[in-house]
């Protein structure tokens, strides 16, 4: 965004005054507007007396002073040269509801094209939009009904989806709104346009966005990267996925690193929280706006039920928060503050007896806090007036709760086993001392540990000086023209960039003994052709050669095999190499280029892990050492390098050392390599070897 365009985005978000452009479709949306708005609201139509039961006027020449805000719904005929006139008159911006644009195909897209044209740097919002909402000062430009309440301070909500925005507007969890944007077809403002406005705003705590797709990855990273260094946590519902890079996908990498695999690593490496459904986003931003970001994942626990505290404890394990139990010194402490029934733990079950009790829940509560946990959470479920009209002892407990949080300074919440057990009223007096009421015994607990690792994901990325590495590249690739290199050719390029590759002889069939001979035996025997990215699927390689009538043997069977799989495929080359012994796993490491993301790297457990036990994760270049750490020790198969029943434990610094030179050779390459495929990259206690390679690059082959 330029300056000028910047200022008239604000203009729009945080207006002095409105119009409202159109006839019955502004008709709702100015009433509304002028409701709940405490600045003036104009209606525009020349065919009108009145819009909204406000005064019409009948140009936009006849408005009082160009209008901050515009909410547009004419047709789509006129709406470009309306544009244009709030363009010329000074106006800020507009939301344009306006459908039929970009959504509809070709000719739509002209005519959207058109509305950008008219707009210049004047903030267009759309088209095919339902608007905005800001609640903290009443500017509602929305179709729909919005609602009358106010927020000082709040998360704002993103949304690819108008119905779903609606939707969220409607929720019952006491969510603190402060701005609602229904993004259309952003033809001219992006998602990461209104982030980048977000993050400065202070009435806005944290950012909510449903993505289908990403217009520039580029700008949403640095958009993303500034909500993370001034702590605005983006929480992100995506939908929709497929595979990337298809048409050019021949390696096992490609067949994994499907879009979805990439906005994955997106999030991660930029600390963005990923959830699953709306219900989740709702709770975590709640609980972030709310109580604010654990500092970690030590939890504190309580209930008055031995059924619930079971619960949390099984909840907290399957979203990796931790429980640690009481010191020595705190639990003698509790031993005398709670009833003889009571075992002290964490989660620490009080018990009945002491439901409700007001002198001495707030110590037993305190007590346990005293140890130094990042967050606490307590389960309580309060009684609809038709089983109880009176819940003043689950107020009581709640206030005792609320009472330690803040005497101790971490965040905390209060959750129900079921979402519909916290009234209104609970929620609000919660809200109002700064404990989150969250929905939900699961729900509220994956929210917690989603903040909790927030936190920590946005210490780790702030403290490293290499931010700029969280900002992908996206290199478009000319595929039109591509050849693959054969094994020998691929691994000599990896040896060069410093990977390590077996002791190997290129021989014709003539010689493949004398190499044998000369690398000493046992030896791997494999068909040497740019055809062949995948030999062991052509009978192409034969392993543990130990002499001269296994080679022999191994020949023959090879170039049979290759000839019943392959009649017309011309070949006259084989690779001998040294067996690499003593292995105790192997990864498949990968590159696959897409155009809107750049390069791919994908991590794998090698062999039967890749595919048996989906074991992989994918990173987006350019990557960390820190990183690719983290990503190793996400895979299942780490386990079998750091010394899995007994075996010594691989190098793992040289290990780190060779994936991090994989993806530098990658980008030294990028105007040039689509795919590049090591499987297998064969660990030992002192090496990592690319035992295979694959690449696959732009280019007539020569």
């Amino acid at each position: 965004m330029n300056p000028r365009l910047r200022q008239n985005l604000i203009r729009l978000f945080n207006p002095r005054h409105i119009a409202f452009v159109g006839g019955a479709d502004a008709d709702f949306s100015a009433r509304q507007c002028a409701d709940l708005f405490d600045g003036p609201v104009w209606g525009v139509n020349p065919r009108r007396k009145t819009l909204g039961g406000l005064p019409c006027y009948a140009s936009i020449e006849d408005l009082p002073e160009p209008p901050d805000a515009v909410f547009l719904a004419t047709p789509r005929s006129a709406t470009a040269n309306v544009i244009k006139q709030l363009c010329e008159a000074g106006a800020g911006g507009a939301v344009c509801f306006t459908a039929g644009y970009g959504e509809l195909g070709s000719e739509g897209k002209a005519a959207e094209q058109e509305l950008v044209e008219a707009a210049g740097d004047f903030a267009l919002v759309g088209p095919n939009c339902y608007g905005l909402i800001n609640y903290t000062n009443g500017a509602t430009l929305w179709p729909f009904g919005a609602g009358k309440q106010r927020c000082d301070k709040g998360i704002a909500l993103i949304m690819q989806s108008g119905m779903i925005s609606a939707n969220m507007t409607m929720n019952d969890r006491s969510v603190p709104i402060s701005y609602v944007i229904s993004a259309g077809n952003q033809a001219m403002l992006a998602i990461e346009d209104y982030i980048d406005i977000l993050v400065d705003d202070p009435k806005v705590s944290a950012i909510g966005i449903y993505i289908e797709g990403i217009r520039d990855i580029n700008q949403f990273s640095i958009a993303a990267i500034k909500a993370l260094q001034v702590n605005k946590p983006l929480v992100v519902l995506k939908a929709g996925s497929s595979d990337i890079g298809s048409r050019l996908t021949v390696s096992h990498t490609g067949s994994m690193a499907g879009t979805d695999q990439a906005f994955r690593a997106l999030f991660e490496q930029l600390g963005i929280i990923r959830v699953d459904s709306p219900v989740a986003m709702l709770e975590t931003l709640k609980f972030l706006s709310v109580s604010g970001t654990p500092k970690g994942r030590r939890i504190a626990a309580f209930s008055c039920s031995g059924g619930d505290a079971a619960l949390l404890a099984d909840y907290c394990h399957k979203v990796g928060l931790e429980l640690p139990q009481p010191s020595v010194a705190v639990s003698k402490k509790l031993a005398r503050l709670l009833p003889d029934i009571a075992t002290v733990s964490n989660p620490l079950d009080y018990t009945t007896p002491l439901w409700g009790n007001t002198e001495v829940m707030p110590k037993v509560f305190s007590t346990l806090l005293e140890d130094g946990y990042d967050a606490a959470i307590v389960v309580q479920d309060f009684p609809p007036p038709h089983i109880h009209d009176d819940n003043s002892a689950y107020r009581n407990d709640a206030n005792s709760f609320i009472q330690a949080c803040n005497v101790h300074g971490i965040p905390g919440a209060i959750t129900s086993d079921l979402p519909e057990n916290i009234d209104r009223e609970s929620r609000e007096i919660m809200i109002g001392q700064g404990v989150t009421p969250l929905q939900g015994i699961d729900t509220g607990l994956a929210a917690l540990a989603q903040a909790c690792r927030y936190g920590i994901r946005r210490d780790q990325i702030n403290n490293n000086r290499e931010n700029d590495g969280f900002v992908p590249i996206s290199i478009p690739v000319n595929a039109s023209e591509s050849h693959k290199l054969d094994e020998w050719q691929g691994k000599q390029l990896i040896n060069a960039a410093g990977i390590d590759i077996p002791d190997g002889r290129l021989c014709s069939e003539l010689n493949v003994i004398t190499g044998a001979e000369e690398l000493g035996y046992p030896v791997v025997l494999k068909a040497v052709s740019s055809e062949l990215p995948h030999k062991s699927e052509y009978g192409a390689v034969k392993l543990n050669l130990r002499n001269t009538d296994a080679m022999i043997a191994a020949v023959d069977e090879i170039k049979a095999s290759v000839s019943k799989a392959s009649p017309d495929l011309k070949w006259d080359q084989f690779l001998v190499e040294s067996m690499v012994d003593q292995v105790l796993g192997e990864l498949l490491v990968g590159i696959n280029t897409d155009s809107q993301f750049g390069q791919i790297m994908v991590i794998a457990g090698g062999g039967i892990w890749v595919e048996l036990m989906d074991d992989s994760t994918i990173l987006l270049l350019p990557t960390t050492r820190e990183q690719i750490l983290e990503a190793l020790q996400g895979l299942k198969s780490f386990a079998l390098l750091r010394g899995f029943r007994g075996k010594p434990s691989c190098d793992l610094e040289l290990l780190l050392d060779t994936i991090l030179s994989i993806a530098r050779f990658a980008q030294s390459n990028c105007e040039q390599l689509l795919e590049l495929d090591i499987n297998p990259l064969v660990i030992t206690e002192h090496r990592v070897v690319a035992a295979d390679v694959m690449i696959h690059q732009t280019g007539i082959k020569e």
